[in-house]
Order: structure tokens, then C-alpha cells, then sequence
């Protein structure tokens, strides 16, 4: 299709569904029945097999007709995590059952990975799913998961085979939130708001219909969900000084009376961080798009973590006592993060998860230097043994 195809196949479905007077939800589920969700996608499941490079093309016509969007801050895992993974994965049928009403945002999901005892290390998940006929049934906790309290679907890492290495014993399903067995609870945060969530699964039973992947092979399909998260963490679209550094450089303008060159220093090398960062992100989007996410989404979350963490300490240099100033810690269960809608408190206290969060820095690096640089692994002493034979 050429770009004068594309733009009068746009034109076209504008014409047929004004976005004035059509319903949000018929108009988003016409638009992705068109191929005009996401359109490097397979024609019948949102796309039109095109290059991910038109993706911004068909945004930006969209935006500019007024068109009603698909809530992407608030179904972040979802269209970014679930979906790719789904893609990559999953049947036909699959694909015909989650992709059209996860893109619409007509069910909301999120990510039953981590937990109280393999966080950092993913890998040693304790959740247990059984083999129940055409069924498995699944016990244990997650925790640290966002969205919990609004999801209806969620893409799951179970252990289900305890006689083989951590790394080869797990599977992946996607669960049904509303399950009688599925209890979240809150979890209270520094900054006083509870996004996150602890998740108890007592003897959810997912027919085996919606296993992502084959048996024992969790791992490797849940790699293509971490690399995709962590671009989605660290490389989201943005303009040149939007974010907190565009709010830190504002600060920086308002206050000429405290500036210094070492402040100034400091900010500059900031700034060109996040920028390198910004730009690194657009490609890591565009190899993702083409179903190619690598490690090096790694190494784009860990500056993102770093920068965010150290511009929100400057801002609050810059600001004095004005900046330790709290507006609200009232506990409050947000949809989503928005770093620019609240103070200079809010947002170094919020930083510090951002080292913490889609796997913590410490594993990033290690991910950087054996998968990038080509390192020699670290010695891990669980290597080739068996699960239930390593002390925990």
C-alpha cells in the first residue's frame, strides 16, 4: 500500500465514521475491524501488515481529525505487554478473542510476574499451576503488580514442573481477573498513592485454551513481554523537554537567582541523557513494532531510571525548601503515573521505583554486560539443578 493508498483508505473511514457523531466505542472498534489499530499488524487482527514506520502517519491523522483515543495510559501492560506477546505466541483463536477488546480498551490487563520471592530473579516463581484435564489450576502470590484493582485479564508466569532447572519448569497463561479465586489487595506507597498491588491466587482454574506458548516454555515467551516492558518503561514517545526534564529545565528558567554552574553543569549533562535516551527510544520502539525486541530495552530503562531519578534530586536542589514542601499524601489508587501533574516532592519520591520496576537495575546490568557486551555470566549456583533441589 502506498502512502497515498494509506492516507485515502484513512480519508475514507472518516468519511464513513465522523468522529463528531460516532459512539467511542463503535468508532474504535470500526477502526481496528479497518486495520487502522495498529497497522503493521496482521490484516484480521488490527493491521494491515504494513510497515511499523506508517504507525505515526496513521496516529497523527487520526489526532488531527479528532479522533476518540484507545486510553493508552491507562491500558499501559496491555497494548504493551500483553499484546506484542500475543502476537508472538498466540493461536489464531487467541489472537480473535484478546487483541480486538484489549486495543478498543474494553478490558483492561496486567502483570502477574513478580513476587514475594523472585522479583529480582524472575525466574524462581513459586506460583504452582496443575494439570486439571483440559484445565490448570494455579496457587500462589504475586505482588508489585499495577492495575490489579482494574484489570479483567492478566498474562501470568506459573511454575508447572519442579523437577527440572527454574528456567525450563514454567508456562504462561493468561488469567481471567474476575475469577472467583483471584483476591488483590493495595499496596500503599512512599508517595502515599497505592498503584501497585498484592495479587493471592487460590486455586484459579485457566483451561489450558489459554496457556500463551507451549508447556515449560514460559521463560523464553516471557522474555518477549520483559523486553517489550522495559521499552515501554524507558522509551515512550515523547517530544524534545517533555517529561520531567522539560520540568526541571523550566524550573531552571524560573530561577535565575539560584542558579550556579555547577547546577548548570549538572543539568546540561542531564539533558543531553535524556535526549540520547528519547532518541534511543524511537528505535527500540520501531524494532519492537517489527516483532524484534532485544536487550537492548535493558540498557534504554536503566538511563531512563538513572536520569529520572537524578533530575528529580536536582529540581529539588534548585528549588530549596520550597521544593520539600508535600501537597497531599492522601491515599488515592491511580490509574495511572503522571510525573508532571503533581510537586517536585511527588516526583523524587516516585523516581526511586523507577529503579525498582520492569526489573531492577542491578538484573539490567547483568543483562547488559552478558547479552550486549558478551561478558562472562556471573556464577549462579541453581544453574542446571533442579528446582526443588535448591534451598530457598
Amino acid at each position: 500500500m502506498t502512502v497515498d493508498e494509506l492516507r485515502r483508505t484513512i480519508e475514507e473511514f472518516l468519511a464513513a465514521h465522523d468522529p463528531a457523531t460516532t459512539e467511542r466505542l463503535e468508532f474504535l472498534r470500526a477502526r481496528y475491524d479497518a486495520g487502522l489499530a495498529w497497522v503493521y499488524f496482521p490484516p484480521g487482527h488490527g493491521g494491515l501488515g504494513l510497515s511499523p514506520a506508517r504507525q505515526l502517519e496513521v496516529d497523527r491523522a487520526f489526532a488531527a481529525a479528532g479522533a476518540p483515543d484507545n486510553n493508552p495510559e491507562g491500558n499501559g501492560i496491555g497494548l504493551g505487554m500483553a499484546a506484542p506477546t500475543i502476537l508472538a505466541y498466540g493461536t489464531d483463536e487467541q489472537k480473535r478473542r484478546f487483541l480486538r477488546p484489549l486495543w478498543t480498551g474494553e478490558e483492561i490487563w496486567c502483570q502477574l510476574f513478580s513476587e514475594p520471592g523472585a522479583g529480582s530473579d524472575l525466574a524462581n516463581v513459586s506460583t504452582r499451576a496443575v494439570r486439571d484435564g483440559e484445565d490448570w489450576i494455579v496457587d500462589g502470590q504475586k505482588v508489585w503488580t499495577s492495575g490489579a484493582h482494574l484489570a479483567q485479564f492478566a498474562i501470568l508466569l506459573a511454575r508447572t514442573d519442579t523437577g527440572v532447572p527454574k528456567h525450563r519448569g514454567m508456562t504462561y497463561f493468561l488469567c481471567d481477573m474476575t475469577d472467583a479465586g483471584v483476591e488483590v489487595r493495595p499496596l500503599r506507597q512512599i508517595t502515599g498513592e497505592a498503584e501497585f498491588n498484592e495479587v493471592f491466587l487460590t486455586g484459579v482454574r485457566i483451561p489450558d485454551a489459554q496457556r500463551l506458548g507451549g508447556e515449560g516454555e514460559g521463560w523464553r515467551v516471557a522474555n518477549t513481554t520483559l523486553n517489550t516492558e522495559r521499552v515501554a518503561i524507558g522509551g515512550r514517545a515523547s517530544d524534545r523537554e517533555s517529561g520531567i526534564v522539560g520540568v526541571v529545565t523550566e524550573t531552571w528558567r524560573a530561577h535565575p537567582d539560584r542558579r550556579t554552574a555547577e547546577l548548570h553543569d549538572r543539568l546540561l549533562r542531564l539533558w543531553v541523557d535524556a535526549e540520547v535516551g528519547r532518541i534511543t527510544g524511537m528505535r527500540l520502539r520501531q524494532k519492537l513494532a517489527q516483532g524484534r525486541p532485544g536487550p537492548e530495552g535493558a540498557a534504554m530503562k536503566l538511563t531512563f531510571a538513572r536520569v529520572a531519578q537524578q533530575l528529580s534530586g536536582l529540581e529539588l536542589e534548585i528549588l530549596g525548601e520550597e521544593g520539600l514542601r508535600y501537597s497531599d499524601w492522601t491515599m488515592v489508587r491511580p490509574d495511572r503515573v503522571d510525573f508532571n501533574a503533581r510537586d517536585a516532592g511527588y516526583r523524587y519520591l516516585r523516581a526511586k521505583g523507577n529503579s525498582i520496576e520492569g526489573g531492577t537495575s542491578e538484573i539490567l546490568r547483568n543483562i547488559v554486560a552478558e547479552r550486549i557486551l558478551g561478558l562472562p555470566p556471573e556464577s549462579r549456583a541453581d544453574k542446571d539443578r533442579p528446582w526443588n533441589e535448591v534451598a530457598r
